[in-house]
């Protein structure tokens, strides 16, 4: 699970950052998944290691520009470039007719299909590995955050300790593989359990914005590995930030914390921390951490390997 950034600027982009998205590359089945889709976002693909054939699906938050107007750009060349296969989307009521408008006066067909999924509180997507849920935040429009959760798998298959038990191979690795446990036709009954190494925790990823604080993003990271959550105000522009129900830092800090995660990234950020001015984003850095150690301020093509946990009670997670 790689993330990587392609715009981390709030309501404009400026010359160093791009307006919202972000990739979340699955490289062991070869699938790029996007979680916004802000303007320019195709050619922040085309400045990156991303291959735009393996998007299969794209994630919306909310239907404000910074988010959606780079979305039809992206699916038209899509369709001209000939190799995406399909692409789901999700997202709120009306990006659906938002699509179909900008289809219709554009004049633009797309070759391969696209299906768009009007989201609801909940999961809404699954898989044999993946499960995707979203739920509510507080923003001036309708806004959901997404949740990615790998499932767990077994641990480790010890095979040279099933040819020491002289277990036959075949289906039945297969099974002791999932640790379940099989009786042998000479009447020994083999507990899979045993013969796995410690079971290996699914990975999670929360991605919140826009929103001020409030308790849906606080459910949607519980204890995931990493947060990506909005932090568009430092803590002095705290009523600006009640005025437009965006987050400061010291919000994004507190979500993290309530929520019990490992790391947080924080991004879209405000042009108006600009170097020179009187807050800069290296002090909406220093804010964060003040509240959450474990935090990092995202920048355009900062790419983040989300690490696998080996032991349950790991606490703690060294910077990528």
């Amino acid at each position: 699970m790689q993330i990587t950034f392609l715009g981390t600027s709030s309501g404009v982009p400026t010359r160093a950052r791009n307006v919202s998205s972000v990739a979340l590359r699955l490289p062991q089945r070869a699938e790029l998944w996007l979680f916004d889709c802000g303007e320019g976002t195709q050619h922040q693909i085309l400045r990156s290691d991303l291959k735009v054939s393996q998007l299969s699906r794209i994630f919306i938050t909310h239907l404000h520009g910074d988010h959606i107007f780079g979305l039809m750009g992206l699916l038209a060349s899509c369709g001209l470039a000939g190799n995406v296969q399909r692409v789901d989307i999700y997202g709120p009521s009306g990006l659906n007719d938002y699509i179909q408008s900008a289809s219709r006066y554009s004049h633009t067909h797309f070759s391969y299909p696209i299906k768009v999924h009007t989201v609801r509180p909940g999961v809404i997507y699954e898989d044999d590995e993946f499960t995707v849920t979203c739920g509510l935040l507080h923003h001036r429009i309708t806004a959901f955050g997404y949740r990615v959760a790998e499932k767990d798998r077994a641990g480790r298959f010890d095979i040279e300790k099933a040819k020491e038990l002289q277990i036959p191979p075949g289906r039945i690795y297969g099974q002791l593989k999932r640790g379940e446990t099989v009786t042998l036709e000479d009447g020994r009954v083999i507990n899979g359990a045993e013969l796995c190494g410690p079971t290996e925790i699914g990975r999670k990823m929360a991605y919140c914005t826009d929103t001020i604080y409030c308790d849906g993003a606080v459910e949607l990271a519980q204890d995931a590995d990493v947060l990506i959550h909005e932090a568009t105000f430092a803590h002095q522009d705290s009523e600006m930030a009640f005025q437009r129900l965006h987050s400061t830092t010291t919000m994004a800090a507190q979500t993290a914390l309530a929520a019990g995660v490992r790391r947080l990234l924080m991004t879209h950020f405000s042009p108006r921390y600009a170097p020179g001015n009187t807050i800069e984003l290296k002090d909406l850095l220093q804010e964060a951490r003040a509240i959450f150690p474990r935090t990092d301020m995202a920048y355009d093509f900062m790419t983040y390997e989300v690490p696998r946990r080996r032991e349950p009670a790991l606490s703690s997670v060294s910077s990528s």
